[in-house]
């Protein structure tokens, strides 16, 4: 089951905030992606950003508690790192625009740091602290990867900015194992020009790079980044968030599979 036929708690609840929303209810997957997509921020009433950034964090049941902190960690860190902060600044004046999404199974999506607009390293500093006193909002279950996509592009619709790029920044552990391939809304955020990216994390399955690059990523510059396991996170994110920000050029996925290490080789660029 998707955003659009739920209510409750968590990222669809905060999306019944919004009147646009309350139409997303019981409909089908096409006609709920289509609405999604026109549910971006008028740009007449929206306040413009170079980048609107949708962090997308796994907290599924193969990552146990200290390895959340690890996450946390590396993202508040890259957060404060004076090499993101000097990207931030380098895109003008606008600015980005970051959040905080939590994911696992299928019922399992939560904004745990609300969107916020960043234009210097004091502002990134102040994210990085809300990132760090994130607590985690699900004990964990299973790997959902097309109900994080689909969350992704929806939570575009929970904000007050038009950015000129648009990109999900999905990091994981294991592949989908709750459904259907996530091509399906890759596809979807591709059509809406979302880029999504990977950071796929190797200790539970060693391919999990290459799944990534047929199934998960996707638009224009799109790419994936490697950590070997969470302690190899905060290195890769860091690698990540400074490629996303500078737009700096990469290959497009996703890819052929050419080699078991054609992330690796793309991940290596980025450093």
């Amino acid at each position: 089951m998707g955003l659009c036929d739920r209510t409750g708690t968590g990222i669809e609840a905060a999306a019944f905030r919004f009147p646009t929303f309350r139409v997303f209810r019981s409909l089908p997957g096409w006609a709920c992606a289509l609405l999604i997509v026109l549910a971006a921020p008028s740009t007449a009433r929206a306040e413009r950003v170079q980048l609107e950034l949708v962090l997308a964090i796994d907290v599924s049941l193969s990552v146990d508690s200290s390895e959340y902190d690890l996450q946390i960690q590396g993202l508040a860190d890259a957060f404060r790192h004076e090499a993101v902060a000097a990207a931030i600044g380098a895109v003008g004046d606008h600015g980005i625009a970051v959040t905080l999404l939590q994911w696992s199974d299928n019922n399992q999506q939560r904004i745990g740091v609300d969107w916020t607009k960043i234009t210097n390293q004091s502002e990134a500093v102040r994210f990085a602290d809300l990132i760090e006193a994130t607590p985690r909002l699900f004990p964990g279950d299973g790997t959902a990867i097309t109900r994080a996509l689909e969350s992704a592009v929806a939570v575009f619709s929970l904000n007050s900015y038009v950015g000129d790029r648009r990109v999900i920044d999905l990091s994981g552990d294991g592949v989908d194992n709750r459904g259907p391939t996530p091509r399906t809304w890759r596809d979807i955020a591709i059509s809406a020009g979302i880029t999504v990216n990977g950071l796929a994390i190797l200790n539970e399955e060693d391919n999990l790079d290459l799944y990534y690059l047929e199934n998960v990523i996707g638009g224009a510059g799109a790419f994936v980044v490697v950590a070997q396991d969470y302690h190899d996170f905060a290195q890769a994110i860091l690698r990540k968030l400074i490629r996303e920000i500078s737009a700096a050029p990469v290959a497009e996925g996703p890819a052929p599979r050419t080699g078991p290490r054609v992330a690796q080789q793309a991940a290596g660029a980025a450093q």
